[in-house]
């Protein structure tokens, strides 16, 4: 998608002046969905056939979200106590994402397994100009191709009032700054998508990589930059393991797993 974490809409000038036409940012182009689940642990309790049954349904209602949408799956076992797995999509209607959500909400799975944190949002081309990639900022979609990470590092974001009232070219250099920071961590990949009017937070930031410590350290040096002082709020964060619908359900504690 676009670029790293944060953009702004506000007139490059600072207030257009009086009769001046404000220009049109650009437009959402794919919806973009992160839904996060937890199974109840009441279900634990239940009898092996139904807790098979059960992930089957699971893997069989993913296996349908992956026909219509890019689709990929993740676990957060272990990383946090109030999700188990989570469902990225990314769909070209809005329809598709409600029409599974619909079908979720209809199937057996419903009573069973908890949705805590769910998050929408859009590709959109950046307001900023990459130095460190040229074209970048301009990307309007999901990249098609797998990056093959095994993490993937996924929080909501909200920028501060005051970074809007910033004129373009101090947001730009602010910007440069950040990207410059991201740069030096050639393993991890951004993917930014947008909230504005959609959804609570104003962004949904997305990172792919290996090492969870590289991320550690990546976030650890964001910290320290200017755009860091603009950010209102960037939680929760969640550290999601990729894995194979089957391999999940089993791992989430509904289809035993192999002895």
């Amino acid at each position: 998608m676009t670029s790293p974490h944060g953009e702004g809409t506000a007139h490059p000038h600072g207030a257009p002046s009086e009769g001046a036409e404000r220009p049109a940012s650009p437009h959402g182009k794919q919806f973009v969905k992160f839904s996060f689940f937890r199974v109840r642990d009441e279900f634990r309790a239940a009898p092996e056939a139904d807790r098979v049954a059960a992930g089957k349904a699971l893997v069989d209602l993913i296996e349908r979200s992956s026909d219509r949408m890019l689709t990929r799956t993740y676990t957060t076992v272990g990383t946090r106590g109030d999700t188990d797995f989570m469902v990225w999509q990314v769909a070209d209607d809005l329809h598709e994402i409600m029409d599974w959500t619909s079908a979720f909400l209809g199937s057996s799975l419903a009573p069973l397994i908890e949705r805590p944190h769910s998050y929408l949002s859009m590709t959109m081309r950046s307001l900023y100009e990459n130095p460190m990639h040229e074209g970048a900022a301009n990307r309007e979609r999901m990249r098609t191709e797998d990056s093959g990470a095994e993490y993937l590092f996924v929080y909501p974001m909200v920028k501060t009032r005051a970074w809007y009232e910033l004129q373009r070219e101090q947001r730009q250099e602010i910007m440069n700054e950040h990207i410059g920071i991201g740069h030096a961590y050639h393993n991890i990949k951004i993917n930014t998508t947008y909230s504005y009017g959609l959804d609570d937070q104003e962004f949904v930031v997305a990172f792919e990589g290996d090492s969870p410590g590289e991320f550690l350290a990546l976030v650890r040096d964001l910290r320290e930059s200017v755009s860091s002082s603009y950010t209102e709020r960037d939680t929760p964060m969640f550290t999601c393991r990729r894995m194979a619908p089957a391999e999940l359900a089993a791992y989430c504690g509904l289809v035993p797993a192999e002895r």
